[in-house]
This record gives structure tokens, C-alpha cells and sequence, in this order.
């Protein structure tokens, strides 16, 4: 494909998909007898409101890593659905560790961290080696194993193990200062420390993915597991791999709020990043900076929605406004893909020389 091919799939794909999901995002609100200037306005009028900004990069930076554990997955062609388990798992048990040992400021927070991403790994390594080994489908595996979190999380932090009954709620022991990740204030808010965690791992990502040969092994065993295995790459070892570092970042997801703002694992604590995730690896199209954009988009979103209720919008708008920017980005995106590979096809075509023989 030529640069000039690869530079109109990359603009007219976004686009497309902007102009699309607009459009529908437009009706869908006319449908609910809302007016659609009235909800573009009211959503525009949060960037500079309070500390919605603030909070907007804090969420984003969950969504990121989230969307993260998602992409190095989907780069294989790995469907790691288990996210929200290993995510929800790794930071109960974070939390306990973090809110039993005493160490120094720096080691505690290091070692909080380090458990973290540890139980992510660990909770998918079952996962990872039915993959590779018996060709269990990974969609299954993971999402099972998803129910069994729930129930690990409610034994684990019940007052008779690890846990503590303080009002109406059952959380772990708090984690002391020394164990917290210092933030930025900004305005009347704070950036989660992690945020910049998170951005240094999608650095890593992007240099894992094009500067090493882990990472073009992983891409090329994503288009054709048959070609790369001719290749030499060992394609058992590629997958363990992948979705071992799908389950470590997982890990991760959950502490910015555990490290910069709650300081312990509750019954209510947050739920739902790992299958936002996916959304927004599609969204992204699993490139560190689409990531990055559309977990600012889809935390900007989540800010706006409680201003929508205000003016009377209801809130849920901004779930089909969200599902329908996603769908109009995977059609989009395929509508271009196959237009470029028909015009591929045709100028192919028209530079093959006639066979020798054929009627003129």
C-alpha cells in the first residue's frame, strides 16, 4: 500500500466514523425529545468546569490501562474477555498486602505495585497455558474465570479473613501514606500519580510492539500463527507470553483509585473497566495514541453525563452515544479496508500483462 493509501485510510476512516456516529447520536436524541444542540452544548461547556478536566484524565488513565491489557491480546488475535477479573482480583489483593505490611514510602508503594501486577498475571496463567497447549478458547476461559473473581474478592475481604466491617461496608485494612502514589494537585483537583504510569506503559507498548522482535513475532503470529510457526517463532511460547502481559497490565487497572484516592479494596468499589476496555482498544484500533484518545473521549463522556441530567438529558444518552461512536469506528474502519483492497485489486489488475495467446 502506498503512503499516500495508508494516509487516506488514516484520515477518511476517522472521519467517516465522526461524521456517522454524529449523525446517529443526533437521532437517538431527537428520538428521546431531547434537543441535539442543547446536549452538544451542555457536554462542551464541562471542559473548563471545576475539576471535571482533572477528573477526566484520572479516569482516562484507567480506561487506558484497561484498553491496554486489551490491545497486546488483540495484536494476536487473543480475545482476553477476563479483564475485569484479573483487574478486580489484583487490586483486592494489593490492597491487603498494602494494608498489612509496613515498609518505607518508596519500597511500599513499589511493593503494592509489584503484587498487583503479579495477581494479574497469575489469575490468567490457567488461561494462558489451556491456550497454548490444549486449544481451549481463551473467551471462555477468561469469562469463567470472571465469576470465580467475584466470589474470590467476597471470601478474601469477608471480616473473617482479610477483611473489616466499618459502617454499612466491608473493605480491606486502609493502606498507610507511606504505601500511597503521591499525585499532582491542579486547580482545586489531583492527577492520579498513576496517570503517568500509565502513559509510560504506552510508551512501552508502542516500543514492544515496533522495535522488538517479541513484538514483531506477536504481530506476525496475529496475521498467520501457520506462517510465523514456518517462520520459527515459537507460536506455544508467543501466546503465554502475550496474555501473560495482557494479565500484568490488567493488574494495574485498578490502582490509581487504590493508590491516589480510596487507599483500600470495598464491596462498592469500581467494576466495569475491564469490559470498557475493550471498547476502547476497538475504539483505538489498538495504537497507543487511538487508545489514548479514546480514553479521553470516553472519560470526557462519563464527566458530561451528569450535567446532561441536569438540563434534562437523561444520562443514559451518553451509553448509546458511547456504543454508537464504537460501532461507527469498526464499520468505518472495515468499509475503508475493503475500498483500499479493491482499489489494490484493480490497480493489480490493470498492471498484469495479457497472457500470451489470448484473443486480442
Amino acid at each position: 500500500m502506498t503512503a499516500v493509501a495508508r494516509l487516506r485510510g488514516a484520515v477518511v476512516a476517522p472521519l467517516l466514523a465522526i461524521g456517522v456516529a454524529g449523525l446517529l447520536c443526533a437521532v437517538a436524541l431527537l428520538v428521546s425529545g431531547a434537543s441535539p444542540w442543547t446536549a452538544v452544548t451542555t457536554v462542551l461547556s464541562q471542559l473548563g468546569s471545576g475539576t471535571v478536566a482533572v477528573d477526566t484524565v484520572n479516569s482516562a488513565a484507567v480506561y487506558y490501562l484497561a484498553a491496554l491489557a486489551v490491545a497486546v491480546g488483540f495484536q494476536m488475535r487473543l480475545f482476553n474477555i477476563g479483564v475485569e477479573g484479573q483487574f478486580r482480583v489484583a487490586a483486592c489483593v494489593a490492597a491487603i498486602v498494602g494494608g498489612t505490611v509496613v515498609l518505607p514510602p518508596v519500597l511500599h508503594t513499589l511493593l503494592i505495585i509489584v503484587v498487583a501486577v503479579l495477581t494479574g498475571a497469575a489469575w490468567i496463567a490457567i488461561p494462558a497455558l489451556l491456550k497454548a497447549y490444549r486449544g481451549v478458547s481463551e473467551v471462555i476461559s477468561t469469562i469463567m474465570l470472571n465469576a470465580i473473581a467475584t466470589g474470590m474478592i467476597a471470601f478474601l475481604i469477608r471480616p473473617e479473613t482479610f477483611g473489616e466491617l466499618r459502617g454499612n461496608n466491608i473493605t480491606t485494612p486502609p493502606i498507610p501514606e507511606s504505601g500511597w502514589f503521591p499525585g499532582v494537585p491542579v486547580g482545586s483537583g489531583t492527577i492520579f500519580g498513576m496517570v503517568f504510569v500509565a502513559a509510560a506503559l504506552g510508551v512501552g507498548y508502542w516500543f514492544l510492539l515496533g522495535r522488538t522482535r517479541f513484538g514483531f513475532e506477536l504481530r506476525a503470529s496475529g496475521e498467520s500463527t501457520t506462517a510465523a510457526s514456518a517462520g520459527g517463532v515459537n507460536a506455544r511460547r508467543t501466546i503465554v507470553v502475550a496474555l501473560l502481559l495482557s494479565g500484568a497490565i490488567a493488574g494495574l487497572i485498578g490502582l490509581p483509585e487504590l493508590l491516589g484516592r480510596d487507599h483500600a479494596y470495598t464491596l462498592s468499589s469500581p467494576q466495569g473497566y475491564g469490559f470498557t476496555g475493550i471498547a476502547i482498544a476497538l475504539l483505538g484500533r489498538n495504537h497507543p495514541v487511538g487508545i489514548a484518545l479514546g480514553a479521553l473521549l470516553w472519560a470526557f463522556l462519563d464527566k458530561s453525563a451528569v450535567a446532561l441530567d441536569v438540563v434534562g438529558i437523561p444520562r443514559e444518552i451518553v451509553l448509546i452515544m458511547q456504543g454508537l461512536i464504537v460501532l461507527s469506528v469498526v464499520v468505518a474502519y472495515e468499509l475503508v479496508r475493503r475500498m483500499e483492497q479493491r482499489a489494490e485489486q484493480r490497480r493489480v489488475a490493470a498492471g498484469t500483462p495479457e497472457p500470451v495467446g489470448a484473443a486480442s
